[in-house]
């Protein structure tokens, strides 16, 4: 028998799984063929009609992958996922604003796509579904950054959270695609999402990936335990499993004589990224710490992968983290039938290269493969 939300939501209900998703504007492509293998592993233990949203009572991502999530808590099926998402980013990245035009050089200066088109698609992928509808079929946790406060708001369909239907504020009214649109408003890509909090008053929401939760996976964690919220779920290596999934990710590296000459441009295209991958890794130490991961990741040559280094003496949580490293040696040994050179690696890499999207989602369907094991999830 299926789970209902209340089944999802409390903390009387059994053991609890997790599934954080990355940001990371075009390459959630690969997040799906991460899913997809998990998907197809659940399924082959529990029947074909079986979703993610009935294994994970906690379903959350951060830009991109807050639209993936929401897919996935309203019960979609990844397949699905995969054809809404395919059609969505050729649409949302498929045309830029036109520069040389006079009367529309004035958005180009506020940011490189139309938003028009991202608001459209989110509006005909989601309908009138609002955080406190039904058609959410499990716990819901969209990261978005409130710039005008400079706060991360984890937005949640919990009834008993703090905002969502109190006199703080009524969040559960919040339409669904405006959620996800706030949470993916990443500057310079698209402005900002105007969103009515409640008692008259309009907050400015940008990209949560501008802050520690591009990955999300340590704040969806602490939603679910910290007292501040409604979730209050135990914590435990039996109690909580959290799977965190990744959009792929470049290795930095640079001669020294690049950064000795940088310019002023160079670093200001260079310091989000860096920010934004020293933020992910933090992510990564912190939960490899409270966990005897099976997937733990080498993190450097001195606290290594962090195996038998327990934060309380025991692991507190059972995680499992997945994503793959954009270079020529590993896109060549997936054996995907080319040969990937610096540029292919770069392109790859842009969050918003949509012609890519396809061979970024066989990029994660292959590297799934040899990650993503039966016994992750037993």
């Amino acid at each position: 028998m299926k789970k209902t939300l209340n089944d999802h939501l409390s903390p009387s209900s059994g053991p609890k799984n997790i599934l954080s998703l990355d940001g990371g504007g075009i390459r959630g492509a690969l997040s799906l063929g991460y899913l997809k293998k998990i998907e197809t592993i659940l399924q082959n233990k529990h029947g074909q009609d079986y979703l993610l949203s009935d294994h994970f009572d906690l379903i959350g991502g951060t830009s991109t992958g807050s639209i993936i999530a929401s897919a996935l808590a309203i019960g979609m099926k990844v397949d699905e996922i995969k054809d809404l998402y395919m059609d969505l980013g050729g649409k949302i990245f498929g045309k830029k604003h036109n520069f040389w035009n006079p009367l529309q050089t004035w958005k180009f200066l506020k940011a490189s796509y139309d938003y028009s088109v991202l608001e459209k698609s989110l509006r005909s992928a989601f309908g009138e579904i609002t955080l406190g509808s039904e058609e959410i079929k499990t716990g819901l946790c969209i990261v978005a950054k409130r710039a005008d406060t400079n706060s991360v708001w984890p937005l949640i369909n919990h009834p008993q959270g703090k905002f969502f239907n109190t006199s703080l504020g009524k969040n559960k009214n919040i339409p669904l695609w405006q959620a996800v649109r706030a949470s993916s408003a990443a500057p310079t890509y698209f402005v900002p999402q105007m969103i009515d909090v409640g008692d008259r008053q309009q907050a400015a929401f940008v990209d949560g990936g501008v802050s520690m939760a591009n990955n999300p996976a340590m704040t969806l964690l602490m939603v679910a335990t910290l007292k501040g919220f409604p979730f209050h779920w135990e914590m435990g290596e039996d109690k909580i499993t959290v799977v965190s999934v990744g959009t792929g990710y470049s290795i930095f590296r640079k001669q020294v004589g690049e950064i000795k000459e940088a310019w002023l441009k160079t670093w200001a295209q260079s310091v989000p990224d860096m920010l934004m991958q020293d933020a992910s890794w933090q992510n990564q130490i912190m939960l490899q710490w409270l966990s005897n991961s099976p997937t733990a990741h080498y993190i450097d040559m001195e606290i290594e992968s962090l195996r038998d280094d327990y934060i309380s003496g025991k692991p507190l949580i059972k995680y499992l983290r997945y994503n793959f490293p954009i270079t020529e040696i590993e896109l060549n040994n997936l054996n995907l039938g080319k040969t990937y050179n610096g540029e292919d690696v770069e392109s790859l890499i842009e969050m918003s290269n949509s012609e890519n999207r396809e061979e970024l989602y066989k990029i994660g369907e292959a590297a799934a493969k040899d990650s993503v094991m039966e016994f992750h999830f037993e």
